[in-house]
């Protein structure tokens, strides 16, 4: 092994050790029986026992998870269709315009990005009194707002590397637009949706500042309890809780992994398939 390749194994092993040691140094002390997080005092599980027992973290558990399911959903629909429109309509009027506020929420520092949605909620309520104040619904709608620029760049990219020929050759055959969309193209996107659809996701489950600025009494996310939880310690109950975050976090990339797997497989027979009945084979 040359002087190169020792140089480029040692920087990618310290490029994974700086980013996974801390959170396998997070996992394991999330079994210290010990409340001090930096003392090792035996194992022991309690410390997810009085997880399971704090209704405050649950229930903020619960909230984060609705809004980030429903925020990266709609994200994910409104996000295709806007990248739709940017790929497939070509030039149009007022196309600068609408490309800026599609990609703004990616450059616009989050506080003043939750400071305006603020401020919008407010001028909203007391306009036409809606909404009568803040909590999940807002948090939907400001999270749906952001992650909706970060869909909208995966399935452009993944939009603009498309072979248009297969969809026109549906319409060729009979195929109305729509059918082709949905028979055609909507299955070659899949991976670019599912990757969408994680990163919004993501984002959502993990957004603190934004959420900050519009959320009410009534809701109250993860990050926030966790944010608060911090400023006073952290205690090995936060180990635990991330830890069980990791968990969630890895099933979910697995799971998704294995439908993209799945789903290149069975294109990539049918178009093995396609090709033999062309060749007569």
């Amino acid at each position: 092994m040359g002087t190169r390749s020792v140089f480029l194994v040692s920087a990618l092993a310290f490029g994974f050790a700086f980013l996974y040691v801390p959170i396998l140094l997070l996992i394991i002390f999330s079994f210290n029986e010990s409340r001090l997080v930096t003392v090792w005092g035996g194992f022991s599980t309690k410390w997810y026992a009085e997880l399971f027992r704090n209704e405050q973290m649950l229930e903020a558990a619960l909230v984060s998870l609705r809004v980030a399911v429903t925020s990266a959903t709609i994200a994910t629909v409104l996000g295709t269709l806007s990248a739709l429109m940017m790929v497939r309509f070509g030039r149009f009027r007022g196309r600068l315009l609408f490309t800026g506020m599609i990609t703004a929420p990616l450059v616009m520092p989050e506080v003043i990005t939750g400071l305006s949605l603020l401020l919008l909620f407010v001028s909203l309520d007391t306009m036409i009194g809606w909404p009568a104040g803040r909590g999940v619904d807002t948090i939907t709608i400001a999270h749906t707002t952001f992650c909706m620029a970060y869909v909208n760049v995966v399935v452009q990219s993944r939009l603009a590397g498309l072979d248009r020929s297969v969809e026109e050759a549906a319409m060729d055959l009979g195929a109305r637009p729509f059918k082709a969309f949905m028979v055609i193209t909507l299955p070659m996107l899949g991976p670019a949706l599912v990757s969408g659809w994680l990163l919004s996701f993501t984002l959502s489950l993990d957004d603190l500042v934004i959420a900050s600025f519009v959320a009410g009494p009534a809701a109250t996310t993860l990050p926030m309890v966790v944010f608060s939880s911090v400023r006073l310690g952290i205690t090995p109950e936060i180990n635990a809780l991330a830890t069980l975050l990791v968990l969630v976090a890895t099933v979910t990339i697995l799971i998704a992994a294995g439908v993209m797997w799945r789903q290149e497989r069975e294109r990539e027979r049918a178009v093995t398939k396609a090709l033999r009945a062309e060749r007569g084979d």
